[in-house]
């Protein structure tokens, strides 16, 4: 092999094995617990408050997780629901927080949400979207939740 030919191919040789760990872990997912999902369509479903699933709906600022809703119960004691998709980056993370009187907040990117789904914050670089808000029935102990 010609000495050309074997730095042409040292040289990409060792470009390869510098980059290549960083191609696995240079990704904007890195260490972030989540899901990137698409918002939820047709939402429509009740919970039974006296289950065992709606444990945590019994105390205010309480919240659960059904299909990628939030359910909150929140600290005046009304019911409120969210998409748990942060409508920066889509994903899986909103979770109701007892700050400033009750917000919704994605900790991937650090997006809050006031309870009627507007943006409290700018994250750097994109444009504040609102977070989807659902609607809530109460009939006796039964939670509807529909769009």
């Amino acid at each position: 092999m010609e000495r050309k030919q074997f730095l042409k191919s040292l040289g990409a040789g060792a470009a390869f094995a510098i980059t290549f760990p960083c191609l696995g872990g240079c990704g904007k997912d890195d260490g972030i617990d989540g899901n990137l999902v698409d918002p939820p369509t047709g939402i429509d479903f009740t919970v039974d408050l006296n289950s065992a699933e709606a444990a945590n709906l019994e105390n205010n600022g309480g919240f659960i997780l059904k299909s990628l809703v939030v359910v909150v119960k929140n600290l005046e004691g009304e019911f409120v629901a969210a998409t748990q998709v942060c409508s920066h980056q889509n994903y899986d993370q909103v979770r109701f927080v007892n700050q400033n009187g009750g917000i919704f907040f994605c900790d991937v990117h650090g997006s809050r949400f006031d309870q009627t789904g507007a943006p409290l914050n700018t994250i750097p670089n994109s444009v504040a979207k609102p977070l989807k808000i659902y609607n809530t029935e109460l009939n006796g102990s039964l939670l509807r939740v529909f769009e």
